[in-house]
């Protein structure tokens, strides 16, 4: 399982710490595994298929007790409809070993499943369903035709009553009245008990049913348990604990399904209990993007939180892990440019980098470095009108007084303030212009990732021109973080573009950006949905809107630093 690099490494630095997993910029070595793994993809065709629909991988470079440098790799979840293969490292417990408890217990549950498919498709059951609507419409139909006859015939009684006076004539009408009123009740008594005997009949089998639903989620959860208890880590120092109890101390709650079988988890274990000395790592996607999210083939990301936080928490104890970058406070050398300044409103140009507005990491904002600067000896607040995300520079108009704010507020409303963003986006965009539309909502399971959602997201609209393409970057990067080497890789190229926003969804641009249903064309230097680099290259440059309290219809444009 420890591969040698086939490329000489005497040339490349040892990272000083371990890549801290939820948010980096892979290390040179670690995109030269993933290159090799590629490489080796690449030659098992028996696998193209399935990777060619999507698929998670991951790298670790490790040194081993000779002190060679080399790395290990894995798979997220299965391949190939296994969980050991040649070249990569096994799961943290197998689950698909055919005589191990899982396996067992899974025919079991599937045998309950098949009984309750057989019980609800039975010709018996399906056939006293449909007999109960037929009598239940028959009833309805019965039932109005008897009310209506009765109507007609209490309608013929009373004309008769008013033409005679004769005693026996009425006494006999009335004895009609309450003969016809009492079969009205007996045709009733008699549809509803067959109704009642009907749906007695039905209970009786969808108790059965019932039964074996609730057999089977107090098995399935039963499995679940144990099959946790069974996914037992390791981690630096030496410790070790199970998923359950890993959940159950980081969040008090059970581990999701498919918890300890993502690549990052699997390295781990694999290194402690092989002796192997961690020295960075990274996760790739390969093949075609899901659906609701947003995965490049090629590109790199960070671990999942939802599955493998509360796990590589535990696991990293007693490694030199690098820092997460989200809490180093290098605010404090961000300074916002004010470019327009009067006693109602503030219109600030904000760098990348800085965080509009205060969040849960200890980050000062655009809000505390306002409010220190102009509200220092006020009773008043800063109000922020708008939010640009923490990466995207450009213009921010704040409001100094509650008045300008609600005015303010209301223009963003009703959409009468023209915003224009310029971005530089990987690929060769199609056509010059255009409109985007996609849904987007929050994913609550890896926050602050947005996906595009047709059932629960809010509509998002965005209108774009391209500028420039084969746009040109001086300083790029010196970092590789992508494969360079794919074949017909539509991010080759740089475009330079417009971006209108119609609507002000979180993360509107960059989702639109990089999804495959938009551009596809991820925002150069985007964290989140494409590759992580000195900067995001997405800056709002122009507002306009009409000042607050004069009406006075203003405009203001900043040129970005890219």
């Amino acid at each position: 399982m420890f591969h040698h690099f086939d490329i000489s490494t005497e040339n490349i630095s040892l990272p000083d710490k371990f890549t801290y997993p939820f948010n980096y910029i892979p290390h040179q070595l670690s995109v030269a595994a993933a290159e090799q793994l590629k490489k080796y993809l690449d030659s098992k065709e028996e696998l193209k298929e399935e990777i060619a629909r999507g698929k998670m991988f991951g790298v670790m470079v490790v040194k081993n007790q000779n002190n060679e440098i080399g790395f290990i790799a894995a798979f997220s979840g299965i391949l190939n409809g296994k969980n050991i293969l040649p070249y990569f490292v096994p799961p943290i417990y197998d689950l698909l070993d055919d005589k191990g408890f899982f396996k067992v217990e899974e025919k079991e549950i599937s045998l309950i499943n098949e009984k309750i498919d057989m019980l609800s498709k039975s010709e018996d059951y399906v056939l006293l369903k449909r007999r109960l609507e037929n009598i239940k419409s028959e009833k309805i139909l019965m039932l109005t035709d008897a009310k209506i006859s009765l109507k007609a015939n209490k309608e013929k009684r009373a004309k008769t009553r008013a033409e005679t006076s004769d005693e026996k004539i009425l006494k006999k009408l009335i004895d009609e009245s309450q003969f016809e009123k009492a079969e009205y009740k007996r045709l009733e008594k008699k549809l509803s008990k067959e109704i009642l005997d009907c749906e007695s009949q039905i209970s009786e089998k969808q108790d059965e049913i019932n039964s074996l639903k609730t057999e089977r989620k107090e098995r399935s959860a039963a499995l679940q348990k144990k099959m946790f208890d069974k996914f037992v880590v390791l981690n630096a120092n030496g410790g070790s604990k199970n998923l359950t109890e890993i959940f159950s101390d980081y969040l008090n709650k059970l581990p999701p399904a498919g918890a300890g079988e993502c690549a990052a988890p699997k390295l781990l274990q694999y290194a402690f209990k092989n002796k192997l000395t961690p020295i960075s790592m990274a996760e790739f996607w390969l093949g075609e993007s899901p659906k609701r999210e947003i995965r490049h083939s090629g590109y790199f990301y960070p671990a999942c939180k939802a599955k493998c936080e509360p796990i590589l928490d535990f696991m990293l104890k007693g490694l030199n892990v690098e820092e997460n970058p989200l809490k180093k406070n290098t605010s404090s050398c961000l300074e916002p440019r004010v470019i327009y300044e009067d006693e109602y409103i503030l219109v600030i140009d904000k760098p990348s980098g800085l965080i509009s507005v205060p969040g849960k990491e200890s980050r000062d904002s655009l809000y505390d470095l306002i409010k220190n600067k102009y509200f220092k000896d006020s009773s008043h607040t800063p109000y922020m009108v708008h939010r640009l995300d923490m990466d995207t520079s450009g213009i921010i108009v704040v409001a100094k007084t509650k008045e300008a704010y609600k005015n303010l507020q209301a223009q963003f409303k009703n959409h009468t303030i023209n915003k224009r963003y310029v971005a530089i986006v990987e690929g060769n965009v199609k056509g010059n212009d255009g409109e985007i539309d996609l849904p987007l909502c929050l994913n609550p399971n890896e926050r602050p990732f947005q996906v595009v959602d047709y059932k629960f997201g809010k509509r998002a609209v965005t209108l774009y021109k391209v500028l420039e393409r084969d746009y040109k970057i001086e300083d790029e990067i010196n970092i590789k973080h992508g494969f360079d080497h794919i074949k017909n890789s539509s991010f080759s190229t740089l475009t330079k573009i417009h971006f209108f926003p119609i609507t002000g969804r979180t993360h509107q641009l960059r989702v639109h950006s990089s999804h495959q249903n938009g551009l596809n064309a991820p925002i150069k230097g985007d964290p989140l949905y494409g590759k992580k680099g000195k900067r995001l290259f997405l800056h709002a440059e122009y507002i306009e809107f009409d000042h607050p309290i004069s009406g006075k219809r203003i405009s203001f444009q900043t040129d970005p630093e890219f």
